[in-house]
């Protein structure tokens, strides 16, 4: 496996593999990766013939009091996951090579962005749509892994990609969840132990909600009633959102009876944790 730090030496090993006809995967990631990751790699490496993982913290997508100093760094132990996996290439830049001196161009989303997440972190969509766009120019690739937990990113991702013809595959890859439920996240690290124990109230919480849903209860407001009591028992948890949208358009829907997302965004302490479900039908 090599590590890249260059879009350069990115570009030429795509060539190489496109010149003896393979096909190639990328799993964007921000780094200090778990086992949700590796369950994205593990996908994209029985699915194509190269993967490449890019870890990069991306400054665009955090806002002027988020976490970008402090969100963890592991690059040593990424590497060895991704390799452990099958990875061909890690892909590990500087924000200097991504966002050159002068850097002005953004991709923007009018649609999907405004919110969820969206609402609390304005300018989040604008840098993931901005990073990935360039992720995808770099690398080129067939298809493109992204985890159901980031369940609005997914769904922007994917309309981004039809909107600019990409022409890229996007796989949407189940949640990974600790034995006690708690969705598998590189913020978990910042939980104490009283924190992580409250945490799982998210899956509780979500998991009634879903219960309730497929038991035939079609009203959207109840069920976030009881997803909303479930977590406000929790002295630790301070709700942002729990919002029941169209999975196809992200606006907030009366019914449960068609294709939908529940999504809730908590506060544990000073850590945003998020989690979801969703049922098509």
């Amino acid at each position: 496996m090599k590590v890249a730090g260059t879009v350069k030496e990115v570009r030429e090993q795509v060539k190489e593999w496109r010149k003896e006809g393979l096909s190639v995967g990328l799993v964007p990631t921000m780094g200090y990766l778990h086992e949700g990751h590796k369950s994205l790699i593990d996908r994209a490496v029985k699915e194509n013939d190269r993967v490449v993982v890019s870890v990069f913290v991306n400054p665009t997508q955090f806002g002027p009091n988020e976490d970008f100093e402090s969100y963890p760094r592991d690059m040593e132990k990424d590497s060895a996951l991704c390799e452990a996996a099958g990875a061909a290439l890690v892909f590990h830049p500087e924000p200097d090579e991504m966002y050159v001196d002068g850097y002005s161009t953004f991709v923007d989303m009018n649609t999907l962005t405004g919110g969820l997440c969206g609402k609390t972190r304005p300018i989040h969509f604008r840098g993931v749509c901005t990073v990935v766009s360039k992720l995808f120019n770099i690398v080129t690739p067939d298809r493109a892994y992204f985890g159901q937990k980031d369940a609005q990113q997914l769904a922007v991702i994917k309309h981004m990609v039809t909107d600019l013809n990409f022409g890229i595959e996007i796989v949407g890859c189940p949640i990974i969840r600790e034995q006690d439920g708690l969705a598998k996240s590189s913020r978990n690290t910042y939980l104490n132990a009283d924190e992580r124990a409250a945490a799982t109230v998210l899956n509780k919480a979500l998991t009634e909600g879903k219960k309730q849903i497929e038991a035939g209860e079609k009203d959207a407001e109840k069920v976030k009633k009881t997803i909303t009591g479930i977590i406000e028992s929790e002295p630790l948890a301070k709700i942002d959102y729990v919002e029941i949208v169209d999975w196809k358009t992200l606006e907030p829907v009366e019914s449960t009876g068609g294709a939908i997302l529940c999504a809730v965004a908590v506060y544990i302490g000073k850590t945003r944790l998020i989690d979801n479900f969703i049922i098509e039908k």
